[in-house]
């Protein structure tokens, strides 16, 4: 089904004083509607659900149609900006959900795309209703209800990896057609803001261990990471990634978890994501810890999902040492980026960054000594006790509300 109804049509939206965001998207979105159906289907009752990208998110009510639609939709529309990162965004997220939506219903795991348009920058996809997010699990009392969230979180994950591991060429194809780039500007890259942090940028962090604590990185270390990196960047295990694997960009519903926000989605090696199990959203504003054992039940989930398609990982000890790689670079960028942003940080909290780099870097420790990795396990320590002594002591990053 091709869904991309972009046209050239130049005529603006309403008339005299200029339209609101919200009464622009709504606008947009009737028109690419009425394009990819053939008949117009008016729509009411918007509502500015304040995406926290550069798109306008709002919902707006089918107010009639001939067509089975349902009874709302979500509209997300992006400015017409002319720098290539935004332009990459609007793509990356329009080929994105394209991808999905040709995918068989029980493979897709997030809203189905009804219409879209490339000119006019605007998608038109299922709303979800008001579910609640991975978050709110998160961060709620029922500590059984989150258990549960994390492991659907994490098979639907696999379904994702699974279902895509064969279409690299296919969402090329369709970035292309959007002028969006299908580089790879980062494999195993870290997101931060609107660019991924390139690989080659884990260099600096030696240095800055060193001219910071006095801590020395061993050449066993960094060659532990370059191996790391090399399997990133690999052919195997390549599959889609939201990149943004943050706890409110998914929605638990009754069909299980749906992820949100493709802004930054790509081809990447699933393992890349597989770390963010190690080291929990990692790269989301303001991550916590989940109870021992968790993060082991969601890797087994995951795996559970991807093991027919890739049986190499039904091995223990391969799936472990790919993992603490991968861990290894999530660990490194993470410290890489927010070392400089804590400079002047004393006496940190229990739910402080300085308090999540502290617990993540222990726990490389124990993960290392599990598969016999002296030399990072060793380092490892060493840069934890360096974090500690700056920024605490005895920092450890507190659980998510609903474990406490």
């Amino acid at each position: 089904m091709i869904l991309d109804a972009s046209s050239t049509d130049e005529s603006s939206v309403g008339a005299g004083a200029e339209p609101s965001p919200v009464a622009t998207a709504v606008a947009t979105a009737e028109a690419v509607l009425a394009q990819r159906f053939g008949s117009a289907i008016p729509l009411a009752d918007p509502e500015d659900l304040a995406g926290s990208g550069p798109a306008v998110v709002v919902r707006a009510r089918v107010a009639s149609s001939a067509f089975s639609l349902p009874r709302t939709l979500v509209i997300k529309h992006y400015p017409q900006t002319e720098g290539a990162g935004a332009k990459d965004s609007f793509a990356r997220e329009a080929a994105s959900y394209q991808l999905f939506t040709a995918l068989p219903q029980e493979d897709r795991v997030c809203p189905e795309l009804f219409a879209l348009d490339g000119e006019k920058r605007v998608l038109v996809i299922e709303d979800l209703g008001r579910a609640p997010t991975l978050e709110d699990k998160l961060r709620g009392s029922d500590s059984r209800a989150a258990e549960n969230a994390l492991l659907s979180w994490a098979r639907s994950l696999g379904r994702m990896h699974a279902s895509t591991a064969s279409r690299e060429a296919d969402f090329h194809a369709l970035l292309r057609r959007l002028r969006g780039s299908p580089r790879d500007d980062g494999e195993a890259g870290l997101h931060d803001g609107e660019e991924m942090v390139p690989l080659a940028a884990v260099a600096e962090l030696p240095a800055l261990l060193h001219d910071s604590f006095g801590v020395v990185t061993p050449d066993a270390v960094l060659d532990a990471v370059e191996r790391a990196a090399d399997n990133a960047r690999s052919v195997s295990y390549r599959a889609f990634s939201p990149v943004d694997l943050w706890p409110d960009n998914n929605l638990i519903t009754a069909s299980g978890v749906r992820f949100l926000d493709f802004e930054h989605g790509r081809i990447r090696s699933a393992l890349t994501d597989v770390a963010h199990l190690r080291v929990p959203f990692a790269s989301s504003p303001q991550p916590l810890a989940l109870p021992a054992g968790m993060s082991e039940a969601m890797t087994a989930a995951w795996r559970a999902e991807v093991v027919d398609l890739w049986p190499a990982l039904a091995d223990d000890r391969l799936l472990s040492a790919y993992t603490l790689g991968a861990q290894l670079v999530l660990v490194w960028l993470s410290t890489w980026r927010d070392l400089p942003r804590l400079a002047d940080t004393r006496g940190a909290g229990p739910t402080s960054r300085a308090a999540a780099l502290v617990t993540w870097w222990r726990d490389l420790t124990t993960r290392a000594e599990q598969l016999a990795d002296t030399a990072v396990a060793e380092h490892a320590a060493a840069v934890a006790d360096a974090l500690d002594a700056r920024f605490g002591p005895n920092l450890e990053l507190a659980l998510y509300p609903a474990f406490r």
